[in-house]
């Protein structure tokens, strides 16, 4: 398989992304968050990334999230009273979903469109929280350079706080005939490849710009981090999903999965 330099591949990714927004605004879910979000409490965090936020700490804080999507994350910092968030992402499409949502909301949080790998100099050092949640790591083709990028947000202290996906699940196909048996290697080098919309629940069969999607096990994110000038002071695996519908088949089994993890590093 010919993979892209990674500079073509976080472009791809970008249009990909800009294509999703449209399938993701037609949703039921969409209007419901357009009503919810409304609501001065409003929060969609569950209550593991809740716990964790609190634990930490937001309140009072400034706060940044990378990949920020719709913003509707970004927007539950408040109800954990975070003094200001700004919302960072590639695609400008899933940014004017935020902007919606923003003038909605109780409250104003702000919306930066960038590539990870370019952020603009305001947002150097000025942080006390960053956050990143399910789906942004594996779009990075190098994991040790996007931590760099991460970690020149915070201020000497700050704390990033993770809540991904669990690389073990890139061993399994939920589509695939026997979804249990291991499909693809642990170490695996080049990433995945998908011609389709990106959608969170079935499929949508259009042509779209190809999103690759990168796998990268524990010890490259450990790694990543610690090369970033990050202390890792938290780390836990959960056997509960927060990915795709599809993944709950792994659920409660004798044998089961770890399926997300929680990460929280600081700044050196």
């Amino acid at each position: 398989m010919e993979v892209p330099n990674n500079k073509n591949a976080i472009e791809s990714n970008r249009q990909a992304w800009n294509d999703s927004a449209r399938h993701h605004q037609d949703s039921p879910d969409w209007q419901a968050l357009l009503s919810d979000v409304a609501q001065a409490d409003f929060s969609c965090l569950d209550d593991t990334l809740r716990g964790l936020l609190e634990e930490v700490g937001v309140d009072g804080k400034d706060v940044i999230q990378l990949g920020c999507n719709n913003g509707r994350e970004s927007l539950s910092l408040f109800a954990l009273g975070a003094r200001s968030v700004v919302g960072v992402d590639q695609s400008s499409a899933f940014l004017d979903q935020a902007r919606e949502l923003n003038s909605r909301s109780a409250h104003n949080a702000e919306f930066i469109e960038s590539d990870i790998h370019h952020l603009p100099a305001l947002l150097h050092n000025r942080f006390d929280v960053a956050l990143i949640t399910i789906g942004v790591l594996n779009w990075m083709p190098d994991i040790g350079e996007f931590f760099r990028h991460v970690a020149s947000t915070l201020k000497p202290g700050g704390k990033l706080v993770i809540y991904e996906t669990h690389p073990f699940l890139e061993m399994v196909d939920p589509d695939a005939e026997d979804p249990y048996r291991l499909a693809s290697s642990y170490f695996r080098a080049e990433p995945f490849v998908q011609e389709e919309p990106i959608v969170y629940v079935g499929k949508v069969e259009q042509q779209a710009a190809k999103s690759y999607w990168f796998v990268h096990n524990l010890g490259a994110i450990f790694s990543g981090a610690i090369g970033a000038g990050l202390n890792i002071a938290h780390f836990k695996e959960y056997a509960h999903s927060n990915r795709e519908e599809l993944y709950d088949r792994y659920l409660n089994r004798e044998a089961q999965l770890p399926m997300c993890f929680t990460l929280v590093a600081t700044k050196v």
